[in-house]
């Protein structure tokens, strides 16, 4: 039996420490801002898209990786003699997994498991990790899939938006809509339920956002899978202490990891936009 690698993509917003430990191997998406075309993660930073959305007055467009990235991704993995599990954003949001399950099949058959996490951010990342996990156990590709394919529905998602701008700008609000929950302080809490986003409470004020989504996690307290947690955020750092504390004095946390959104995630949900995300059994 060939030895297994996790793979996954850009969103999976995993820090390079954290995919060190794990040996989680990464292709990015793509940002394009007018003729200027961008790997997420690796010609360009979540601060750097920023300033270049504050400079142009629109939001960049993002892209899945190419067919011939995903073959050439691939191909060096299974020359090395590993077999591939690939952990992907879900097929709901992106065409990611499309190109992904294509180029899988220029290579033996059984040779590339893909995997639709349902998710997004760290999300992907969570299903990855516990890839991860199995494949430590020296469990196959096959079976390292199935067992990744059971958690993805089990995995929680929920993002506090804290700027509307965004979601105005790439078209998701109108600008009425956009003014009037800017001015009443609207915090819109996004969920991802069966691979596809929706919105959930709409909260006034970070405050009371933040304790909904608190209150989630800690009445899922007798279901959690404490092993990981992520607390994700576009660059919102001081928040994410908040969080990171709160969690710390309600729940008995084995890994609980504070990762920063990538450009792709961040030119949809905006600077400042947080989340926890966590397993349930």
């Amino acid at each position: 039996m060939n030895k297994v690698i996790i793979t996954t993509d850009s969103t999976c917003d995993l820090s390079e420490e954290i995919l060190k430990t794990f040996n989680i191997k990464v292709i990015p998406l793509l940002v394009t801002f007018g003729e200027e075309t961008y790997k997420d993660g690796e010609d360009i930073t979540t601060k750097e898209l920023y300033k270049q959305v504050e400079e142009v007055g629109m939001l960049p467009k993002t892209a899945a990786p190419s067919l011939v990235s995903f073959h050439s991704f691939f191909k060096q993995y299974i020359d090395e003699g590993y077999d591939i599990v690939h952990v992907s954003i879900s097929e709901k949001l992106s065409s990611t997994i499309q190109n992904a399950t294509i180029a899988a099949q220029e290579f033996p058959e059984g040779r590339i498991q893909i995997v639709d996490s349902m998710n997004l951010s760290t999300g992907v990342g969570l299903v990855a990790l516990k890839a991860a996990r199995f494949a430590q156990m020296g469990l196959s590709a096959k079976e390292v899939a199935e067992k990744a394919r059971a958690i993805a529905p089990k995995v929680e998602t929920a993002f506090v938006i804290d700027t509307m701008e965004y979601l105005h700008k790439g078209g998701r609000c109108s600008g009425i809509a956009s003014f009037v929950g800017t001015m009443l302080k609207i915090k819109p809490i996004i969920h991802v339920v069966d691979g596809g986003m929706i919105v959930g409470s709409k909260p006034r004020g970070r405050n009371k956002a933040f304790d909904i989504l608190l209150n989630k996690i800690i009445k899922d307290k007798a279901i959690l899978d404490p092993e990981f947690v992520m607390v994700t955020h576009s660059l919102n750092f001081e928040s994410a202490a908040y969080l990171r504390k709160e969690l710390e004095k309600h729940l008995e946390i084995e890994n609980l990891y504070e990762t920063t959104a990538g450009c792709v995630i961040s030119s949809h949900c905006g600077e400042g936009t947080i989340g926890i995300l966590y397993i349930t059994k």
